[in-house]
């Protein structure tokens, strides 16, 4: 009588090692940024990270230069864009501007790194912005104003998502008594934001939004062609048309 020899059972679960890729070594790069700053996100600390060599790492990342190019655009990806193919232009920067402060405030140590960090050229972030001045042209913004809205909104949005991340009591002036319009302003905002459960960093977004899009929607209104879009979002009410009215 014969018996079979036993089957041998395949292991269940992931393999120990990752599967190395550009993405996986970006969002590895990012959780270090995270909790230990830009420094500790090194290409050796990625590989350590990783259980590799460092010289595995360049196989998909040429260097550091693409490494922040990766991380940024992995940030940049939870930007919405979807907003302005259904929405008129400033409807669609207010979304825009909401999930961009968002995406930065998750990840603050990366708000100082790559706000001065030089696109590369092959970065998909360029697909955002391609797609955000895309739609202000279509509008009716003049090519050259188009990037300079773009701009202008970029350093209040990534100062609000630095203020977001802040503790938001940085401001209290304690108990001294030599400042008191600072310290009445103080105790009068944190007893308003107390009855409504809005947070001191959302409040100030808020007014500083809101204020920049009322002021792009005047100098839109006074602009030659009257804010006149050049082509409207199919269903869409365009800016001029909502001054107007």
């Amino acid at each position: 009588m014969t018996t079979d020899a036993p089957t041998a059972k395949r292991r269940a679960g992931r393999p120990k090692q990752n599967v190395l890729s550009p993405r996986l070594i970006h969002e590895t790069a990012l959780r270090l940024i995270d909790e230990h700053g830009v420094d500790g996100a090194g290409m050796r600390a990625i590989a350590k990270e990783l259980g590799v060599r460092p010289s595995s790492l360049y196989n998909h990342v040429a260097g550091q230069a693409a490494l922040v190019a990766g991380v940024r655009d992995l940030v940049s990806e939870r930007i919405p864009t979807e907003p302005f193919t259904r929405l008129p232009w400033d409807a669609a920067l207010e979304q825009w501007a909401l999930g961009y402060r968002l995406a930065f405030a998750s990840h603050p140590p990366t708000i100082a790194l790559l706000a001065v960090q030089p696109l590369d050229p092959d970065s998909a972030t360029s697909l955002m912005y391609d797609a955000v001045a895309a739609a202000l042209v279509r509008a009716g913004w003049p090519e050259e104003r188009a990037l300079s809205v773009i701009v202008a909104l970029e350093c209040f949005i990534l100062g609000a998502a630095l203020d977001l991340a802040a503790d938001q009591t940085m401001l209290d002036p304690g108990p001294r008594t030599d400042v008191p319009g600072f310290s009445g302003v103080y105790r009068a905002r944190a007893s308003a934001l107390a009855a409504t459960g809005v947070s001191p960093a959302d409040d100030a977004f808020e007014i500083g939004l809101r204020s920049m899009l009322i002021g792009l929607r005047a100098e839109f209104a006074a602009l030659p062609s009257g804010g006149v879009a050049r082509e409207t979002t199919p269903g869409a009410t365009t800016a001029g048309e909502k001054i107007a009215g």
